[in-house]
């Protein structure tokens, strides 16, 4: 028996023809979206627009690349970057060089693309859905999501207190860093009084 859904529907008329973007709801829902800058989110869309099934980690987001897309600042360009990198949502697989060498980039929310030339460690070092912990690993995660992480050293360690015990501690020198009579300025230094003689 039919639910209801596809009731009356004709095929391919749901919606236009073409690929789509398929951008998960842990992603739109998670932390690390909720803060990301209108630049940052717009750079993301671009990025999963390149992914075609078998190329994560080699999408772009160079200059000129963007450039035919509608995009006119490197410099907001660089920080949207920058941003998604922080924040885990693409990981850099390739480092781009000078003079027409551009970086590749794969989204964490998919696996990684077994492709050939990418930088060394990097099939290693990919961690995916690494935006669920936030900008720099600091442990964001979105509701019902991962178990958080703890940032207080677990029970049963014990350590010195970083503070003296019993207070301040009190310096204890010979000389005193204070002239020992008149005010500093005013009076000669022994080196001057010395050669005067």
């Amino acid at each position: 028996m039919a639910n209801g859904r596809g009731a009356g529907r004709r095929t391919g008329s749901g919606r236009d023809g073409g690929g789509f973007v398929a951008l998960p709801w842990s992603v739109l829902d998670s932390a690390s979206y909720a803060v990301l800058t209108h630049p940052a989110r717009s750079l993301l869309m671009e990025m999963a627009r390149q992914f075609v099934g078998d190329n994560n980690g080699r999408l772009l987001a160079s200059a000129a690349y963007l450039r035919k897309r509608g995009w006119k600042s490197a410099d907001v360009i660089s920080r949207a970057k920058r941003q998604l990198l922080e924040a885990g949502f693409i990981f850099e697989t390739v480092k781009g060089r000078r003079p027409n060498k551009a970086s590749w980039y794969a989204v964490t929310w998919q696996s990684l693309d077994k492709l050939p030339g990418y930088d060394i460690g990097v099939t290693l070092t990919f961690e995916r859905a690494a935006y669920r912990f936030g900008p720099n690993g600091k442990g964001l995660s979105p509701s019902r999501g991962l178990v958080p992480t703890l940032i207080a050293p677990p029970p049963g360690i014990a350590s010195r207190l970083p503070i003296p015990s019993r207070g301040a501690m009190e310096g204890r020198s010979e000389h005193s860093s204070a002239p020992s009579g008149g005010h500093h300025l005013e009076m000669p230094s022994p080196e001057a009084t010395e050669t005067q003689h």
